[in-house]
């Protein structure tokens, strides 16, 4: 039997007075932003005359240039789907796409000046300041329009996405425990559980519906056509193919997007897209890590990257060298067998830090206080100056300077049978630092959650890349006291 349940309001749903739709949101977004560009533009103009020349400049010039740079910035924005309600749930998009779009706007203008012969009046100290100033004050007030629709989204201040979900009854608990969906702003104004008819073995029937069940779903499709929703989830497993082919067809007998909900394997990747080729349709569940592109400029950047700090470094590692030799017996340099990309072996080149060279099938990692570790070698692990040699690993092509860091081969081992996606690290090139180190985890992984952690992160680093990302990571390497935890 079909029943259906009315779900009026939800945890963290408290109802107030006063409600703002989403259009009127998407508006007040939009207009946010012709307001701070505009207020950009004239504020640098008059500071930059003053303290240049003690004056306070051309307002009306400033201002007719805020205003038109803040149309081609929201017009680019409009075009791209920037302000629908949805994206300020959210701040983890809105630093990539305000630069994209403010360079967009700022270059239009700048070509509209120069065909119109009009860039002359303006000043290039000013431009240059607004170019660097006008980002900023944009990330700044969309992290504030953040957090308001947030909050508001909790107090059922905004009349959110009204959605309807049907399925089995587990499914729906399941589905609303895994993702709470008031806490993004949705409403959820109903519920629709259906009791699927089973075979002998306890699974659903190839056939679909019988009779009885089709009309059960025709009274929870009525049911749901009065609520009126935006959308509806349907809650069944995707093996259940006859089912859910006839529930779909009956909830297109009403105005209603319709979706069918994630399976649990959807959650290991970060971004899921249908895509199609021809006439074959696919779910994409990871894209190439790096495009052929994106591969000759992370490469070039490397190979100029650690040229350059190889020379700049080599009489550091010179007089390092001598004194690893000094304090106790063996080689200066430490090899070691590690996965590199796509889990082709390479040799990876290390300051020896301890009295030991183990390299064969079990690895007992470094712990605090750890006696193997040399006088020496305890300066050089706490301050990284131990990984300097991969510098020449970067050069050969078997390391990046930035990218997930590789483990030992029996630690590799190890933790691929007990972490899901672990192998995927090895998408890329591993790095001599990465995402996970400069956030703190590094060191001994004594509980798997810690590497899970680290395989977290560096498979954030793998969906996320950029250049701009690359030179973040080498900056927080250097100066970010995270860096340095756990290094012994």
């Amino acid at each position: 039997m079909a029943k259906t349940d009315f779900v009026p309001t939800q945890a963290g749903f408290a109802q107030v007075g006063t409600t703002f739709s989403r259009n009127f949101l998407a508006i007040a977004f939009f207009m946010v932003d012709i307001a701070v560009v505009t207020g950009a533009s004239s504020l640098t103009g008059m500071i930059y005359h003053a303290l240049a020349y003690n004056d306070s400049g051309p307002f009306g010039l400033f201002l007719s240039a805020g205003l038109s740079t803040a149309v081609l910035f929201g017009t680019f924005g409009v075009l791209a789907g920037e302000y629908g309600y949805a994206r300020y749930l959210s701040y983890r998009t809105h630093l990539s796409s305000v630069f994209r779009f403010w360079n967009l706007a700022f270059l239009s203008f700048l070509l509209i000046l120069f065909v119109l012969k009009s860039s002359e009046v303006y000043s290039r100290g000013w431009f240059i300041l607004l170019y660097f100033t006008c980002p900023l004050a944009l990330v700044s007030g969309r992290y504030v329009l953040v957090r308001l629709v947030t909050t508001a989204s909790r107090l059922g201040m905004i009349t959110g996405h009204r959605l309807y979900v049907f399925g089995g009854k587990e499914d729906i608990d399941a589905f609303l425990k895994r993702y709470q969906p008031w806490d993004l702003g949705v409403r959820v104004v109903g519920t629709g559980t259906i009791e699927e008819p089973m075979g002998r073995d306890g699974q659903t029937s190839p056939a679909g519906f019988g009779a009885p069940e089709a009309a059960n779903l025709r009274r929870a499709v009525e049911a749901a056509r009065q609520l009126k929703p935006d959308s509806v989830f349907i809650a069944l497993p995707w093996s259940d193919a006859a089912v859910i082919d006839q529930t779909v067809k009956a909830f297109s007998l009403i105005p209603v997007e319709i979706h069918l909900s994630p399976e649990r394997i959807l959650e290991r990747f970060e971004e899921v897209n249908l895509v199609r080729r021809g006439p074959i349709p696919s779910l994409q569940l990871a894209r190439l890590p790096l495009s052929p592109v994106e591969i000759v400029l992370k490469r070039c950047f490397d190979l100029v990257f650690a040229s350059c700090a190889l020379l700049a470094l080599s009489p550091l590692m010179l007089i390092v060298a001598v004194l690893i030799r000094l304090d106790s017996r063996g080689p200066a340099l430490f090899t070691q067998r590690r996965f590199g990309f796509n889990q082709q072996p390479f040799r990876i080149y290390k300051f020896r830090t301890m009295r030991t060279q183990d390299d064969g099938d079990v690895i007992r990692q470094a712990t605090r206080d750890d006696p193997r570790v040399t006088r020496i070698g305890r300066f050089l692990r706490r301050w990284n100056i131990d990984e300097l040699p991969q510098l020449i690993n970067v050069i050969k092509g078997d390391m990046s300077i930035v990218g997930p860091r590789p483990h030992a081969l029996a630690h590799d081992r190890e933790f691929e049978a007990k972490i899901g996606l672990y192998a995927r690290r090895h998408n890329v090139k591993p790095g001599i630092t990465g995402w996970a180190q400069v956030h703190g985890f590094r060191g001994q992984t004594d509980v798997d959650a810690k590497m899970e952690k680290r395989v977290e992160f560096d498979l954030f680093y793998i969906d996320n890349w950029s250049l701009w990302l690359d030179l973040k990571i080498i900056a927080m390497t250097v100066f970010h006291p995270h860096s340095y935890r756990n290094a012994f």
